[in-house]
């Protein structure tokens, strides 16, 4: 798989696959490498191209540095080429045409190339070549809009959500291509993944309740339909509460006392809403969080106090599970860099991490020689400042 995706939604598919197996060799420029190595909170690290936006999804990936821009370093890329099942750019619509790395010039030369293409707005469209980031589509989409308790302070999401919720769906989408090539005959495909696609299927329920409604979502905060569900301040923290099913909710009112809360039907728990509210706001100031954690998930009524991200990375559930990696100073990263894996794990094999995030250019002589490259014309490519490593 080639990957010449930079920042963090392309490289983050690149990464997810790669940890499932794919022999990834991400491809940079030289002179302008992905803008994430020079990301994160140290700066040091970031001035040797080393920062943590760029080591937390940069595992398992071999690094080539060459200039796509000159003769020389095309005629290496479509060498590259000749061996890839997968290829994926995430830069504006037409930008790898321009240089005749576009699908159709590649498809020419490797028939059973998956090439895929990310971009913010998608490969078509009137938007198509405009520039976009996680933030962009964030506000395009309708999600900051419908985020937060005032619409006069639309509210993006905390984590960069876009971003590697598009990155996900890419690797999905890499992953179908695949397998309908092995179904096939092994004819490749062109995959265009747009960001703003993926936002939208990302608010299907809303995208669903304006299609049949025709009311655009109002940012509703913490609150929710039902009074059962939201967030609520205990004595001492804030938590959030899901007694969502109409058992649920019997439940809840049952624990607290209040039998004759208890509603028969939803259309009933719509229209208590604001005296319901009241009453739990009431009940839950009587103890702390941590109590009503407990207590409630004790009853089957689904319930968190509000973590920041420190806590939620050391409690004992997130320890227990594969999802955190560390590399422990593994090939240059810093003591104790650690990533995420995989939001999954299965009973045989599954997601590993065995390679360290690379330093730019670091495998570049080696895979050019494994595509038939001298070392004198190696040799060459550096002098003429085509490749670097």
């Amino acid at each position: 798989m080639i990957d010449t995706t930079h920042v963090l939604a392309g490289p983050f598919a690149a990464f997810q696959l790669a940890t499932l197996g794919a022999d990834v060799i991400k491809v940079e420029d030289p002179n302008d490498p992905d803008q994430a190595r020079s990301q994160g909170p140290d700066r040091a690290m970031n001035g040797v191209g080393m920062g943590t936006a760029f080591l937390g999804q940069g595992g398992n990936k071999s690094s080539v540095a060459i200039d796509l821009k000159t003769p020389e370093g095309k005629e290496a890329m479509l060498r590259l080429i000749d061996t890839a099942d997968v290829f994926i750019e995430n830069y504006r619509p037409g930008a790898f045409e321009a240089l005749g790395l576009g699908y159709e010039d590649l498809r020419a030369r490797n028939p059973g190339l998956v090439y895929c293409s990310l971009s913010a707005f998608g490969a078509t469209g009137p938007r198509s070549e405009l520039r976009g980031y996680d933030n962009i589509i964030q506000a395009f989409s309708g999600f900051m809009a419908m985020t937060g308790d005032d619409p006069d302070k639309p509210f993006k999401c905390g984590a960069p959500i876009m971003d590697y919720a598009a990155g996900t769906t890419t690797a999905y989408a890499i992953t179908a291509a695949l397998l309908q090539r092995a179904r096939n005959g092994g004819i490749g495909n062109f995959v265009d993944v747009s960001m703003l696609d993926v936002a939208m299927m990302f608010a299907t329920s809303h995208v669903a309740s304006y299609f049949w409604n025709g009311k655009v979502p109002a940012p509703k905060g913490n609150t929710y339909a039902f009074a059962t569900i939201g967030m609520y301040h205990a004595s001492d923290a804030p938590m959030m509460v899901s007694a969502s099913n109409l058992k649920q909710q019997a439940r809840l009112w049952r624990l607290l006392g209040r039998e004759d809360m208890v509603k028969q039907d939803n259309n009933q728990r719509l229209d208590a809403h604001d005296a319901e509210s009241a009453v739990l706001q009431t009940a839950f100031l009587g103890n702390t969080a941590a109590y009503w954690e407990d207590r409630l998930q004790e009853h089957g009524i689904p319930c968190a106090r509000i973590r920041d991200l420190g806590e939620a990375l050391s409690d004992a559930q997130t320890l227990a599970r594969p999802v955190l990696h560390r590399f422990d100073g593994a090939d240059g990263t810093p003591e104790g860099m650690t990533t995420t894996l995989a939001g999954f794990r299965m009973l045989e094999d599954g997601p590993s991490l065995e390679r360290a995030p690379q330093k730019l250019g670091a495998q570049t002589d080696k895979i050019l020689s494994e595509i038939g490259y001298s070392s004198d014309e190696i040799a060459h490519l550096r002098t003429g400042g085509v490749i670097a490593g």
